[in-house]
Formats: structure tokens, C-alpha cells, sequence
């Protein structure tokens, strides 16, 4: 019975389906065409690699604390022995609760990102929506949320409408060279940021250890 059910579910559902015009949009592509989004989004990147520097800033100064401690341990005894280590491994804990919060999980670095699409996620459904009536469309599908496409054909990607609607209603964004970042640069900075993510030192951190 529970069978039957599913089935007639199943072909319901696509029957349904056929029966509405559908359209595919992608909202990341769209996201990064918008020029305020960009300005945004350059300036988080901005951000992330000031705390990168930070925490590499940090990493060689307990490195050295460390070396130096090692080297001058026979000569510290009692007291000054324990308040020199105590020195270093509250360092090591500073390091690792920075990356955590910062990096990790529920760090600052995922709230920052959500903060960032939030302004234009009313924009970009309010520019869906205008383009689904007008050639009216019945579904909407969002290619870059884990839906994979395999074939599609151009008629049916509403993307271009949408993102020219946007742009259209925005305000020109001011050109800012403060802020803008190279490919190059960019990816060597996210490559970073996945390695702390990961627990790992950054790569500079890892080669001065050695």
C-alpha cells in the first residue's frame, strides 16, 4: 500500500511539474556581477587577511618564546621555569581560541558571510519574481544551490533577465581600487583561509617551524 502511495505520489509530483513552465537562475553568478556585492565582498576579503596577518604575527612570537625557552631551560629553575612556560602556553591557547572563533564552525568568518548576501537576497528574490510573472513561469529552480544540471537548454535560463533587472534598478557603484583584489591574490588568500579552517597553521607559519 505504501508502496502504491509513493508511486502515485511520484507521478503526481511530475505531472505537476510538467504541467508548469519552468525557469533556472544562478544566484551566485548573479551575486557576483552585482557591484555592490563585489565592494562588500572585497572588503571582507580584506578582513580575513588582516586576521590572517594577526594570527601570523602571533604564531611568530610564540615560536620564538618557544626556541627561547628551550634554549635557556636549564638554566631556569622553580618559579621562573613555570612563569615562562605559563607565558607560552597562554600564548598557544590565544592563538588556537582566536582561530576558532574567528575560523572555525560558528566563527566570526560565517557569520560575516552570511551578513554579506543578506542585503541582496530580498533584492535578487524580489528580481526573480519579476521576471517569473512576466514570462510566466510556474518553477524557479536555483542551479548553484546543490541542484545539478546537467543539460540546459538557454531559453529556459532566466539568469541574464534577472541580473540585468538588478542592475538596472541599482545605483552605479562608485569604483574603489582601495579594495579590489587580483584572482591571483584572492585565491592565495582563500587557500589560507581553508588551511586554518582545517586546524592547520597557515602554509608561511608551517615553513618557518621547519
Amino acid at each position: 500500500m505504501k508502496k502504491l502511495l509513493l508511486l502515485f505520489s511520484a507521478l503526481f509530483f511530475s505531472a505537476n511539474i510538467a504541467a508548469q513552465k519552468i525557469g533556472v537562475v544562478d544566484t551566485d553568478y548573479i551575486l557576483s556581477k552585482m557591484p555592490q556585492y563585489k565592494d562588500a565582498e572585497a572588503r571582507l576579503t580584506e578582513q580575513i587577511a588582516g586576521w590572517q596577518t594577526e594570527i601570523q604575527t602571533l604564531q611568530s612570537e610564540l615560536d620564538k618564546k618557544k626556541s627561547l625557552l628551550d634554549n635557556e631551560r636549564v638554566l631556569l629553575v622553580g618559579d621562573q621555569l613555570k612563569s615562562r612556560q605559563k607565558e607560552v602556553d597562554d600564548l598557544d591557547r590565544k592563538i588556537k581560541s582566536m582561530i576558532n572563533n574567528r575560523f572555525g564552525t560558528m566563527g566570526e568568518i560565517n557569520n560575516a558571510r552570511a551578513n554579506l548576501t543578506r542585503p541582496f537576497q530580498d533584492q535578487i528574490w524580489n528580481a526573480i519574481k519579476t521576471v517569473s510573472d512576466k514570462n510566466s513561469l510556474g518553477i524557479v529552480l536555483d542551479k548553484s544551490n546543490n541542484i545539478s544540471v546537467i543539460f540546459l537548454d538557454k531559453r529556459y535560463d532566466y539568469t541574464d533577465k534577472v541580473l540585468d533587472l538588478l542592475l538596472k534598478n541599482s545605483p552605479a557603484a562608485t569604483p574603489s581600487t582601495k579594495t579590489s583584489t587580483s584572482k591571483g591574490t584572492t585565491q592565495m588568500r582563500e587557500e589560507k583561509l581553508r588551511t586554518i579552517q582545517s586546524g592547520e597553521l597557515p602554509p608561511e607559519t608551517s615553513q618557518r617551524k621547519k
